[in-house]
């Protein structure tokens, strides 16, 4: 007798706990932003960029590189969220266990 029980069962509730959260992953949205709220992103699970905002105020031509920087840093942030709720997810379907493929 298997102690861990049919194999079979168990690949298939790994295969389906994969494909829910999955299915979280690409539900994600987070936002960021910088300056204050003058730049502000949306991004997706997939760290894809769903939005980006800029408040006309702080469109200048002779200062392109700040608002460079805004738009980087709130991309940045923005994909460190959804690391973290990645993560999260991961971990609270995996009891913290580092399993390959999650």
């Amino acid at each position: 007798m298997n102690p861990f029980g049919d194999p079979r069962k168990m690949m298939r509730q790994v295969q389906q706990a994969q494909e829910r959260l999955q299915a979280e992953i690409a539900a994600i949205r987070v936002e960021a932003s910088a300056g204050g709220g003058v730049v502000s992103v949306t991004m997706d699970g997939q760290k894809q960029l769903v939005s980006l905002k800029i408040d006309p105020e702080v469109v200048s031509r002779d200062d392109v590189e700040m608002l460079q920087d805004l738009v980087l840093s709130a991309v940045n942030e923005a994909a460190r969220k959804v690391e973290a709720t990645i993560q999260e997810k991961v971990g609270s379907l995996t009891g913290g266990l580092k399993l390959p493929g999650f």
